[in-house]
């Protein structure tokens, strides 16, 4: 009897679990049924309720990458009811970032950028629009243009000078640093000082708020976007609320306290200000009754964050990639400081003019930045539907262009995963028939992303890595660890939607030339 009465609740569990599944993939299929007709992109097994979920793990491009070796470089993801693209090949890439440019001219909507100051007011998630259009006018013109990068080329000297007699008394006293402290200072002052007139990053107290600020932000967006991408916005919300409440309102007493002195600052010279920074030329948009556009003061902190972000903790995770691998290839260091003292000297400390003569540096640059892109995950939003690759692509769909593999694409790259600068060199012959790899018209090489929305800063990223890395080689050796007595760099990366060491790049600097003292 018992028996019975076991097989009959086994029979009863089993055909509830049947309807229920049955039902679940009715109201599935009603849900999606205009989109049935479509030629979507190729999709791993799905599970109910979740979609694709359980394919991700923390490093995001990684597994992204992985799925796409498998199932091909477009790739169809269900998250939860959220459905994405991920676009993984530099073939793909071409079509969105040029065929389709325009009609990838937007980011999906985040609600991790509104909650740190960002969203729309932000000129790098702003829809394409006007407001979009302006900022990259004033951007290109007024801050990252040829003319203005030559104006700042002292204040980018006067940084470096800083940055590297601080190592020579680091390397007299016999101290470790960690490199990625000191380029992120680096590349904060260059930044600030250009846009803003100001350090950021110094030796007092509000200088390592500031630098812990830009680190705290990029960190809480990156563990925000996983959680956004794994369907449990709300739980990282809930998880991380004292920072989501904490980090915008520290950030905009700062900012308000740099508006505030930029006005005061104004009004003395009665508007009359000699060399006007970019913070001076917003202030007159945004008390401008007749401008093109209307600027908010939350614009223009977005806007600053923006450029903390994107100007001083992405090229300083850059070259600390760059060095990393340096280091773990000697014969590279040898063979890029070889070419530093031929065209440079012992004598005097290299210069942005040096750079166009410096082709291996350029190589090895290009090398670390291929490898090693900062921000691995590129965003976008097919505003209308469209094909590519042969596969259908719906209205509104978000696409994930997963950088990492387009730039470790076998198609385009020997050796995908190999460090080697020597790829980047052409011979005279190539460079005059203008076959020369040149960043973003090679859909090979995109570490800045591309088309309309590529990077606006990629010009001056590479002029300060170029110069930073040749500097860094060309006055010191290295030894690994607070001893230097590691033998190789833990190139391990931390988990999330950027490229980030998951171990400080900690090095003993040994002073092979010091410029200054000659």
């Amino acid at each position: 009897m018992a028996a019975i009465t076991a097989d009959i609740q086994y029979w009863s569990f089993f055909l509830l679990w049947l309807i229920s599944t049955l039902l679940i993939q009715y109201i599935f299929k009603k849900l999606t049924k205009q989109t049935t007709h479509l030629r979507l992109p190729p999709s791993p097994p799905s599970l109910p309720f979740i979609g694709h979920i359980h394919h991700l793990s923390p490093s995001v491009y990684r597994c992204l990458h992985k799925l796409s070796s498998k199932y091909g470089p477009l790739l169809y993801l269900r998250l939860g009811s959220y459905p994405i693209v991920v676009a993984s090949s530099a073939s793909v890439a071409t079509q969105i970032f040029k065929t389709h440019d325009l009609n990838f001219a937007e980011k999906p909507k985040s609600n991790v950028g509104d909650s740190l100051l960002l969203g729309i007011s932000s000129f790098s998630n702003a829809p394409y629009g006007d407001y979009w259009r302006f900022m990259k006018k004033l951007c290109a013109t007024e801050l990252l243009g040829t003319r203005q990068l030559e104006r700042s080329r002292n204040v980018r000297r006067e940084e470096l000078v800083r940055f590297l007699q601080k190592l020579l008394e680091k390397a007299h006293k016999n101290e470790a640093v960690d490199l990625g402290d000191e380029l992120m200072t680096l590349t904060n002052n260059s930044t600030c000082r250009m846009a803003m007139s100001t350090r950021c990053s110094g030796e007092d107290n509000e200088a390592k708020k500031c630098r812990q600020l830009v680190k705290g932000a990029l960190e809480l967006v990156a563990k925000l976007y996983v959680a956004n991408l794994f369907g449990l916005r709300k739980l990282g919300f809930w998880v991380y609320r004292k920072q989501v409440l904490d980090l915008p309102e520290r950030y905009d007493k700062l900012l308000e306290k740099l508006l505030k002195e930029h006005e005061e600052k104004a009004k003395r010279n009665g508007g009359n200000t000699k060399d006007k920074d970019l913070m001076d030329i917003l202030l007159e948009v945004y008390h401008d009754k007749n401008a093109e556009i209307k600027i908010s003061r939350g614009h223009m902190k977005a806007f600053f964050l923006d450029i903390f972000l994107g100007g001083t903790a992405t090229s300083s995770m850059a070259m600390q990639y760059i060095m990393a691998e340096l280091i773990n290839n000697p014969n590279v260091y040898k063979k890029l400081r070889e070419e530093i003292e031929l065209v440079v000297g012992k004598n005097r400390l290299v210069e942005d003019s040096d750079i166009p003569s410096l082709h291996y540096l350029q190589s090895v640059v290009k090398e670390g930045l291929r490898l090693h892109p900062p921000v691995p995950i590129m965003r976008r939003l097919c505003r209308n539907s469209c094909k590519i690759g042969g596969f259908d692509l719906p209205e509104e769909t978000a696409v994930l262009v997963n950088l990492y593999s387009i730039l470790r694409d076998p198609e385009v790259w020997d050796n995908p995963d190999e460090f080697c600068p020597e790829r980047f060199l052409v011979s005279t012959l190539e460079q005059e028939s203008g076959e020369e790899t040149k960043r973003g018209q090679n859909s090979g090489f995109v570490p800045f992303g591309g088309g309309r929305r590529m990077c606006p800063g990629s010009n001056l990223a590479f002029s300060l890595m170029n110069t930073t890395v040749a500097a860094m080689v060309q006055c010191f050796d290295w030894k690994i660890g607070t001893d230097g007595d590691v033998t190789k760099v833990n190139m391990k990366e931390k988990s999330g939607m950027t490229m980030q060491m998951a171990h400080p790049l900690v090095c003993l600097p040994v002073v092979h030339s010091n410029p200054f003292s000659v």
